[in-house]
C-alpha cells in the first residue's frame, strides 16, 4: 500500500539527474558541518551541554516564561500569548489594523509557516513580502519552503532566472547568480523602504535579559526592523533559554551545524522598540505545552532548527522536502509531524531508514531516529499499520517460532538464486526496484557453527 510521501517520493526520483544533485548538494553541507565540528575540539561537550540546557529550561519552562516576559515588558516591549495558530494570527493582525498597515516585510519564520500566517494576513487584504531570498523567490514561485534553513535548495539558478524574468523583468536567459542576487536586493530594497510594519522569527529568547535573538544570513531581519518604526516577533515558547552564557553554546553550534558556517553573518539582538517606535513579541504554544507532558517525545522541544538531520537523511536527500507531507520535512518533520496529528502525517514514518544519522548530527542530541521507531510501533494503535507489513511481519514471526521450518527455508533458500529473472523482480518485490537482491550463501552461518567450520576460520585468521 503507498503512502502520500512514497507516491511523492516515486515522483522526485522519477527525475534522475534532480535526485542525484539534490542528494550531492545536500551532501556537501552535511561535509561541511563535519569539517566545522572536527575543528572544535570540545564538540562533544558542547553538544552534550546544549542537550541539558534545553531539557533543563523546558523542565522548568513555567519559570523562565515569566521571567522573560517580565524582563521583556520592563524593556518597553509588549508581550501578547498565543495558545493556538489561530490566536498568533489574530494577535498579529490586530497589531497590523491598529497601525492601517497595508505591507508587512518579514524576515524567515517556520512558526509562521506553521501558523499558516501569509494566507491569513493575505485575506485580510495586507500584502506580506518575504524578505528572505529563497523565501522571496518560493512566494513568488507560490510555493512552500522544502528545507528550514534553505528553503529554496531544491531549485536551480536557471529556474531562479525564469522566474525573475516573468516577476522581476529581469534579462532574457541570464542566470548568473551574482546578477539574480542584485536584481533581487534592487527589488527587496523597495519593499524594505515602503513597508509599514516589519517582522522576524526568534532563534533564541534570553530569560535572564528579555532579549530576542535572530540569526540571518542576509541582514534581511535588521534592514526589515530599522526601517518600519513597528517591529513583531513570532515566537514559539520553546525558544526561550535561561542567560547569554546559554547563548553562548548554541551560538557555535548553530550554523556549524546548519550550513557548515563558523557564525551566522548576523546575529542579531533585540532588547526594545526602536526610537518612536513598537516591538511585540507573541509567545505562541500551539501544541508546545502538551509536548511537554509527553516522555517518550519531550526532545522535540529541544530542536533549534538547524536543519541538520535533514541534511544527513539519505531519505531527505534522495526525495525532496516537498514529499513530506508536513510542512516541515526530514527526521525532524517527521516527529513533530506525528505529535501534531499521527492519524493525518503517520505516512511519513516510513521515510526513514533507521540508519540514525540524524541522532549523530544533531547539536541537540534529541534521539530522532528513537522516537520515529516508536511512532512506527504505535501505527497499529491508530489503525494505521500497513496491512502487508502486518502480514508479512506474522508470517516471520511463525517462522522464527519453528526453528526445524527456519532451518529448512535456510537451507531452500538457495534456490532463488537460480530462478528466473522475471519471477523475483516483479510488482510483489518492492526492494528489487532499482537495486539487485543479495545472492543466498550457499550454506548458512548456523550450518557452518555446527561443522565447525566457523572456528576453523577463526583458528587460520
Amino acid at each position: 500500500m503507498s503512502t502520500k510521501h512514497t507516491i511523492a517520493a516515486d515522483r522526485f526520483i522519477a527525475n534522475k539527474e534532480q535526485e542525484q544533485w539534490h542528494n550531492e548538494t545536500l551532501w556537501f553541507v552535511r561535509e561541511k558541518r563535519d569539517r566545522m565540528a572536527m575543528l572544535i575540539p570540545e564538540w562533544e561537550q558542547l553538544r552534550d551541554t546544549a542537550s541539558k540546557i534545553k531539557m533543563h529550561t523546558v523542565s522548568h519552562l513555567d519559570e523562565y516564561i515569566e521571567q522573560f516576559s517580565k524582563n521583556a515588558e520592563a524593556n518597553g516591549i509588549v508581550v501578547h500569548w498565543a495558545k493556538d495558530a489561530l490566536e498568533h494570527n489574530e494577535i498579529v493582525y490586530k497589531i497590523l489594523e491598529k497601525h492601517k498597515t497595508k505591507k508587512l516585510v518579514k524576515s524567515k519564520s517556520m512558526l509562521t509557516e506553521e501558523c499558516h500566517l501569509n494566507p491569513y494576513l493575505e485575506s485580510k487584504g495586507i500584502d506580506v513580502v518575504e524578505s528572505d531570498l529563497g523565501e522571496r523567490i518560493l512566494q513568488l514561485m507560490n510555493q512552500p519552503p522544502s528545507h528550514i534553513v534553505m528553503p529554496a535548495i531544491h531549485l536551480k539558478r536557471q529556474e531562479v532566472g525564469k522566474l525573475f524574468e516573468e516577476k522581476l523583468h529581469t534579462e532574457k536567459d541570464n542566470s548568473d547568480p551574482t546578477y539574480l542576487t542584485r536584481a533581487a536586493r534592487a527589488h527587496l530594497r523597495n519593499e524594505f523602504l515602503t513597508a509599514d510594519v516589519g517582522m522576524t522569527g526568534c532563534n533564541f529568547g534570553i530569560a535572564e535579559t528579555g532579549d530576542v535573538v535572530v540569526c540571518t544570513n542576509e541582514g534581511n531581519a535588521d534592514m526589515g526592523t530599522s526601517l518600519p518604526k513597528v517591529h513583531i516577533v513570532s515566537m514559539g515558547i520553546e525558544k526561550i533559554i535561561p542567560n547569554h552564557k546559554a547563548l553562548s553554546v548554541y551560538t557555535r553550534l548553530l550554523a556549524r551545524s546548519a550550513t557548515g558556517q563558523p557564525s551566522t553573518t548576523y546575529t542579531s539582538h533585540f532588547r526594545k522598540p526602536i526610537k518612536n517606535g513598537e516591538m511585540h513579541i507573541v509567545l505562541v504554544d500551539n501544541g508546545r505545552s502538551e509536548i511537554l507532558g509527553n516522555d517518550e517525545h519531550i526532545q522535540m522541544l529541544k530542536c533549534i532548527r538547524c536543519g541538520a538531520c535533514m541534511n544527513t537523511c539519505p531519505v531527505y536527500r534522495r526525495s525532496g522536502g516537498y514529499s513530506y507531507t508536513y510542512f516541515i520535512p526530514g527526521p525532524v518533520g517527521v516527529n513533530l509531524g506525528m505529535l501534531k496529528s499521527p492519524e493525518k502525517y503517520f505516512d511519513n514514518v516510513s521515510a526513514c531508514t533507521l540508519c540514525y544519522s540524524c541522532n549523530n548530527v544533531c547539536p541537540a542530541k534529541i534521539d530522532l531516529a528513537d522516537q520515529i521507531y516508536r511512532w512506527r510501533q504505535n501505527l497499529d494503535s491508530f489503525g494505521k499499520a500497513n496491512s502487508l507489513k502486518k502480514i508479512m511481519s506474522g508470517g516471520l514471526k511463525f517462522l522464527f517460532k519453528h526453528p526445524g521450518l527456519y532451518n529448512f527455508s535456510l537451507k531452500m533458500a538457495p534456490i532463488v538464486n537460480h530462478m528466473p529473472r522475471f519471477l523475483i523482480y516483479n510488482g510483489l518485490n518492492d526492494w528489487g526496484k532499482g537495486r539487485e537482491l543479495p545472492k543466498f550463501a550457499s550454506e548458512s552461518f548456523t550450518s557452518m557453527w555446527k561443522k565447525g567450520k566457523i572456528q576453523k576460520m577463526r583458528n587460520n585468521a
